[in-house]
């Protein structure tokens, strides 16, 4: 693979991303007009909500429209008046910064998922790397490899990847060959296809993903805990919007995301 195919991978995705709606990733599973709740949430929720607004679906008859991209993405449109219900981030910073803000119900907020952060190849790889203390993760990818992570700076898999790498002491060595996506399955896509030879995601990436392999876990002391919260939107006056999330948080709505790999968590705030 040439570093010039890779990159214009990446012109392709941000002119894709360009076209998409303002407040609506291309990720959307229906319009916000024919919903009764609109829920804007992190890209890697994407399998696991989707079989949770069926389920909900199939009891209630209501219609969810879902919003997938990067959490730094959605908080920034929410910001900026994004007619959201509901935000399911992959962060508390994400949600802090609209807590900050008044622009979330606190009451509402619940920390309900946890997460693992893995190192992935494409499916047919051979490669076998032990994730460690100073592991070679640079001569592995040698000298034209990629890493494909989501954006480093903002994107929360991004932030768990480069604090991981830095805690076992290799990120100086990778950090010129990283290229970044707008959110996680951004990343995934480019391992999926064989345009990076690693990439580091969610486990239930991994677990959604079959054109990729596991090579291995990054250790859980080696990053902040990957916890997802989930609150109402202030401005929100739906009452539908109250329910469901009543309802997401219940046990009923477990299997969907234990089915994809997500640790239920029953923590406030």
């Amino acid at each position: 693979m040439s570093i010039h195919r890779f990159r214009r991978g990446l012109v392709l995705l941000g002119a894709l991303a360009a076209l998409a709606a303002p407040f609506v990733s291309p990720f959307a599973t229906s319009t916000a007009q024919a919903a009764d709740v609109t829920v804007f949430a992190a890209a890697s929720l994407k399998n696991a909500l989707d079989g949770a607004a069926a389920a909900y679906k199939a009891k209630t008859g209501k219609e969810l429209a879902i919003s997938y991209a990067g959490s730094s993405q959605l908080a920034k449109q929410i910001e900026s008046g994004a007619p959201a219900d509901i935000f399911f981030s992959a962060d508390l910073d994400w949600m802090d910064y609209l807590a900050k803000k008044d622009l979330i119900d606190p009451a509402s907020r619940v920390t309900r998922l946890g997460n693992t952060l893995v190192l992935v190849a494409p499916k047919d790889a051979t490669v076998d790397l032990s994730i460690g203390k100073d592991f070679p993760l640079a001569a592995a990818l040698g000298a034209d490899g990629k890493l494909a992570m989501a954006s480093i700076d903002s994107v929360p898999a991004g932030k768990y990847g480069k604090a991981a790498l830095t805690s076992l002491g290799v990120w100086d060595a990778v950090a010129p060959h990283v290229a970044q996506a707008d959110n996680v399955r951004g990343a995934l896509a480019f391992v999926a296809k064989g345009e990076a030879p690693f990439g580091i995601v969610y486990g239930t990436d991994a677990h959604a993903e079959p054109g990729v392999r596991v090579v291995g876990t990054f250790p859980q002391d080696s990053h902040p805990a990957i916890v997802y919260p989930v609150a109402r939107i202030a401005a929100s006056t739906n009452a539908e919007a109250k329910a469901f999330l009543d309802w997401l948080i219940s046990p009923e709505a477990r299997p969907s995301f234990e089915a994809q790999g997500f640790t239920i968590l029953a923590g406030q705030g």
